[in-house]
């Protein structure tokens, strides 16, 4: 089948899609539809990007659902008759229905290198987790999450100022990038491909806004790790002072800090100045040089004292172990009360 002729329907909705958008309206493949999530969507999906713009300049139709495999949306997508889906940059599983639709299938990616780090929130855990190396697949989609058969794999190196922005962009390239390699042979039927064991590998749970609360009773590097793993476009890292809320956007960098005072309890503020507060952590203490109160821009340091009552002396809250390690993947989440409202 000559490219040119190949029909495609694309379906994203975060940062990972554009690329891989632009890499579609920049070949010879017809692309048919492009699928997409709603506008009011973008304040509850982590690194929104509205598509639609793109698509009218393109001349390509724009389907709007929440629920790529609700009825009308998979006639809507049988219709177009596609030969090949390309599913990037959307966080739920495409349907049996859906995926038996294209004649040659649908390719998606997953950012890590898989069968490691399936599920959800790759990126984020491997900065919390403090990896230095991630990766993205290309996969031919099966209906059980992150399992089909690999396309392509590249590595990608996480570096210590690293944030979940910086990596997923450099995730979006290379998706973008192992697309354009691989178009024709996808089109064609003849992609390479080689089956996961389904038995190998880790699976990640799902990160939610809760989650990122801050215990202070861990070393430096793991503080900063768990800042940057959860700034903007998600919903950051936070910490509380007498109960309330403070985000935390930006820390580091690290090595410049001298040990915290013995008598200083974690979660202490050892001193505020224009660059930032320090604070005190299990072992050694970290600057804070980013923060705002819930839905706000940052604050500067210089308003702290009179705004958030941020001073030397004062203590942030206390998290309790069974807190943090839901926060970190490691057990159930607690009862509400003793997680604390957002």
């Amino acid at each position: 089948m000559a490219l040119r002729r190949s029909r495609v329907v694309f379906i994203g909705a975060v940062h990972e899609a554009e690329p891989a958008l632009m890499a579609l309206l920049e070949s010879p493949c017809e692309l048919s539809a492009i699928v997409t999530q709603p506008v009011d969507q973008a304040s509850r999906v982590c690194g929104f990007v509205d598509l639609a713009p793109l698509a009218r300049r393109h001349h390509v139709p724009v389907l709007r659902t929440t629920d790529v495999n609700e009825p009308s949306a998979v006639e809507r997508i049988r219709a177009l008759s596609p030969d090949l889906l390309v599913v990037i940059g959307w966080s739920r599983l495409i349907g049996r229905e859906l995926l038996s639709l294209p004649t040659h299938g649908c390719v998606g990616c997953h950012a890590s290198l898989l069968p490691a780090h399936r599920g959800r929130a790759p990126v984020n855990w491997a900065i919390i987790h403090g990896e230095t190396i991630t990766g993205n697949t290309m996969m031919l989609l099966a209906s059980a999450a992150d399992t089909g058969d690999i396309v392509d794999q590249r590595t990608i190196a996480i570096g210590p100022e690293d944030t979940c922005a910086t990596v997923y962009a450099r995730v979006g390239a290379v998706g973008a990038d192992m697309l354009r390699s691989h178009l024709p042979a996808l089109l064609a039927g003849m992609a390479p491909r080689r089956p996961q064991c389904k038995f190998e590998g880790d699976f990640l749970p799902k990160r939610t806004p809760e989650m990122g609360i801050t215990d202070w009773n861990r070393p430096v590097s793991a503080l900063h790790d768990w800042i940057r793993g959860q700034t903007r476009p998600y919903p950051g890292a936070f910490t509380r002072l007498r109960g309330r809320q403070i985000m935390l956007w930006r820390s580091g960098p690290l090595g410049c800090g001298d040990p915290a005072p013995a008598a200083a309890p974690p979660g202490t503020v050892l001193a505020v100045g224009p660059d930032g507060m320090t604070v005190a952590t299990a072992a050694g203490c970290l600057t804070v040089s980013e923060i705002s109160a819930p839905g706000q821009p940052p604050w500067h340091f210089t308003t702290l004292p009179e705004v958030a009552g941020i001073r030397p002396g004062v203590r942030f809250d206390p998290v309790d172990s069974a807190t943090a390690l839901w926060a970190l993947g490691l057990g159930p989440q607690p009862l509400l009360a003793e997680v604390g409202s957002s």
